[in-house]
């Protein structure tokens, strides 16, 4: 069986190093937390199974810029009970977004009224100002309004 190297993971904001062995040489896995405002869903609203995350441009539109991991059970019960449907005045109301990077399928969710915020944890890949790989929810940022969060930068 091959032996495969061990690469070390830096996490960016907090210092700390971690190992694992992949196959491939000399890569850096440098990741960082940062917010952003809950968009949309997939899944239903009662148990989303995944979140749509944007920031607000220059002009003030939402943009999407992340879609998480599968939330865990304990967190779709919660975000279940605070998160409400939005109407035809949602930014995204009728829009279509790719399932995945490189794929021709849509992405069916759920639009939300874009007033909570989320902390999360993602690697430094971005293009065109989306997150290339799916983003880890940490938790809600009950603290931030959605004009608080970082903006959207292409």
């Amino acid at each position: 069986m091959a032996e495969f190297p061990i690469v070390q993971c830096a996490w960016s904001t907090a210092g700390e190093y971690c190992s694992a062995r992949i196959p491939t040489l000399h890569q850096w896995c440098a990741q960082s937390t940062s917010e952003a405002v809950i968009g949309g869903v997939t899944g239903s609203l009662k148990e989303p199974l995944t979140l749509l995350l944007g920031r607000y441009d220059e002009a003030g539109d939402l943009r999407m810029v992340a879609r998480t991991t599968p939330l865990t059970t304990a967190v779709r019960r919660e975000l279940g009970r605070q998160l409400e449907p939005a109407g035809i005045e949602h930014p995204w109301y009728g829009r279509h977004f790719s399932a995945g990077w490189g794929t021709g399928g849509e992405l069916e969710y759920s639009p939300v009224r874009p007033d909570l915020v989320a902390e999360f944890v993602a690697d430094t890949a971005i293009d065109a100002g989306r997150y290339r790989h799916p983003v880890r929810f940490v938790r809600l940022r009950d603290d931030l309004t959605p004009q608080e969060t970082p903006p959207f930068t292409a």
